[in-house]
């Protein structure tokens, strides 16, 4: 700004400004007859008006917080700033700034009223917040229910907010792959707005419902696009056809998707299936549970790695198949004495 050269620091009240500087200014409060230095910088830069909040920090309208260096300026409660600059160390520190009282901080900002609503415990508590740009005067507890509070939540709550259940999250890792390989109509989830897609959910947050309670699956379901949702199971389906006879649980949490299963179920199985833009990739587990060996090429871990982990898990597994061809051995998730 040009109140100010760029050497001057400090109060501005005890400074000289360039002539056609204060000629502009003083057009801006021509109307408002005497006034103050601090007024007139207000009403130039009302979004640089700021409140101390602590010791020599003070909070712009704009939402910036600064220091002040300035001894005259300090333990203001308001100040209309007129120069703000980053230090070396990327804070922002007040330059030149003048006194300003809090009515006429006010009058240069404006005030505005508003209705909060946040989740507490499960439970929404509203409140009513006076503001001067991002700088908070009040905040008031009130009772918010209804549709007042499903419009106060909307603009506060966020999807990760939700608990999901292992039948909703599923869905939703689903949703998602489906959509970063495929895009439209497929839904973005992170994209939706919330007060209109999750208004039911809301609705019963705002009536008492706590949060966790709320079943996700079905807003969920409503964002499936038709016709193509009749091809969910067809694109990511949610389990996968083994050769042991048993459907595979896939696992859609991660980057591609993964199947964790028992590796004599897969004698046989030459080709990993491919969905979304990845080849599902197999964790091959031991009869235990424990892992064995992770690969979405089956053809090429049957024709090299299989006999070294058969020559190490036949003697820790006798009562389990280790055959020395797995192709035209039966899957079976059985010992051998149970298969035969």
């Amino acid at each position: 700004m040009a109140i100010v050269s760029n050497d001057a620091r400090g109060d501005i009240g005890k400074l000289s400004a360039p002539k056609r500087e204060t000629q502009r200014l003083e057009r801006l409060v021509e109307d408002k007859g005497p006034t103050t230095p601090g007024a007139v910088v207000a009403a130039a830069f009302p979004e640089q008006v700021a409140k101390r909040m602590k010791d020599d920090e003070y909070l712009l309208a704009s939402g910036t917080r600064a220091k002040v260096r300035d001894s005259s300026l300090l333990g203001s409660a308001w100040l209309a700033i007129a120069e703000v600059s980053l230090s070396h160390a990327g804070n922002a520190i007040v330059r030149a700034a003048a006194r300003i009282e809090e009515a006429e901080a006010l009058d240069a900002i404006g005030i505005t009223e508003e209705v909060v609503a946040q989740l507490n415990g499960g439970k929404v508590r509203g409140r009513k917040v006076k503001r001067a740009g991002a700088i908070e005067l009040s905040s008031t507890p009130v009772k918010v229910t209804g549709q007042a509070a499903a419009d106060a939540l909307a603009a506060g709550i966020n999807l990760d907010d939700f608990h999901f259940s292992e039948k909703a999250q599923l869905l939703r890792d689903r949703l998602r792959h489906l959509h970063d390989f495929y895009g439209e109509p497929w839904p973005d989830l992170e994209a939706q707005n919330l007060a209109v897609w999750l208004a039911p959910e809301l609705r019963k947050i705002a009536d008492g419902t706590p949060i966790a309670q709320v079943d996700m699956y079905p807003a969920l379901q409503r964002l499936l696009p038709w016709p193509e949702a009749t091809h969910l199971d067809e694109l990511a389906p949610e389990r996968l056809a083994v050769p042991s006879g048993r459907d595979a649980r896939i696992d859609w949490t991660g980057e591609r998707p993964i199947v964790h299963i028992k590796l004599q179920e897969c004698f046989g199985l030459a080709e990993s299936p491919e969905y979304c833009g990845h080849r599902v990739q197999f964790h091959l587990l031991s009869p235990a549970g424990r892992p064995l060996a992770v690969t979405d090429d089956l053809a090429s871990f049957w024709a090299g790695p299989y006999q070294g982990v058969r020559s190490e898990m036949r003697g820790r597994y006798p009562k389990h198949p280790w055959p020395e061809d797995p192709w035209t051995a039966p899957a079976t998730a059985r010992t051998k004495n149970r298969m035969k």
